[in-house]
């Protein structure tokens, strides 16, 4: 394991949170570039996650064992012969399963204590596959005043709690009772953190980071209506 491998639980635990956002990014925000990448007349090809963010579609490792356990292989394979949005969650499921692999792999020399407080944090994040699929849908949060507010205002007003909504993108997915007023950024996956500034989408109804938006508090008292960047996306194509 390299010098610079994260080791403790904090260290490891960053590591998968980045590499998370990347992989939810390239299936989400940024899934017409990952398609197109995908080509099946292409070689093997896997789709990775770096800590610095940011994803890549390429040839598995040539070295033998890999430094790091290597994601799934040949997805580019499949793509034409399934329906898009399988394809896109079969894609997610392996890249959950990679996290998890990789997670563990510089978590080896953890204590049995400690292997279960990395687990407990990454099971707060929702899957990548619960984030493609809908199956964790964001949630709607009142204003602080939640008096006579607009839809609107209400819906850029974030520093309220999180209210519990029971629509569902699949009904037969239950949800456990204590998830039902969890929300998650439609970019990055990260969970709600009233220190951080977020806006909803007046259109699709998700929640974002401003800062995974590029969208500061000031910026937002001059929105009307917001679309968010997959909305906007939709509206082009």
């Amino acid at each position: 394991m390299a010098s610079s491998s994260p080791r403790t639980v904090e260290e490891i635990f960053k590591d998968y949170n980045a590499r998370h956002s990347a992989l939810v990014r390239a299936l989400t925000y940024d899934v017409d570039d990952f398609y197109s990448q995908c080509d099946p007349d292409k070689e093997n090809l896997c789709l990775y996650g770096h800590p610095n963010e940011a994803w890549e579609v390429a040839l598995p490792a040539e070295e033998v064992p890999p430094e790091l356990p290597e994601p799934a292989l040949g997805i580019n394979f499949a793509r034409d012969g399934m329906n898009r949005k399988d394809w896109l969650s079969l894609v997610a499921v392996h890249s959950d399963c990679w996290l998890l692999s990789v997670a563990f792999y510089f978590g080896a020399r953890l204590n049995r204590n400690e292997r279960k407080r990395l687990f407990s944090m990454i099971n707060d994040l929702p899957t990548i596959f619960e984030v493609v699929t809908g199956r964790k849908q964001v949630k709607d949060k009142p204003t602080v005043e939640s008096g006579n507010k607009s839809r609107n205002s209400t819906k850029r007003s974030l520093d309220g709690q999180p209210r519990s909504n029971p629509k569902i993108a699949d009904n037969s997915y239950e949800e456990d009772e204590e998830e039902q007023g969890d929300t998650f950024c439609g970019i990055c996956g990260g969970g709600y953190n009233s220190d951080e500034f977020w806006i909803g989408c007046d259109n699709c109804e998700r929640w974002y980071h401003g800062k995974c938006v590029k969208i500061t508090p000031a910026k937002a008292e001059m929105i009307k209506f917001y679309n968010c960047p997959l909305c906007q996306k939709k509206v082009r194509q």
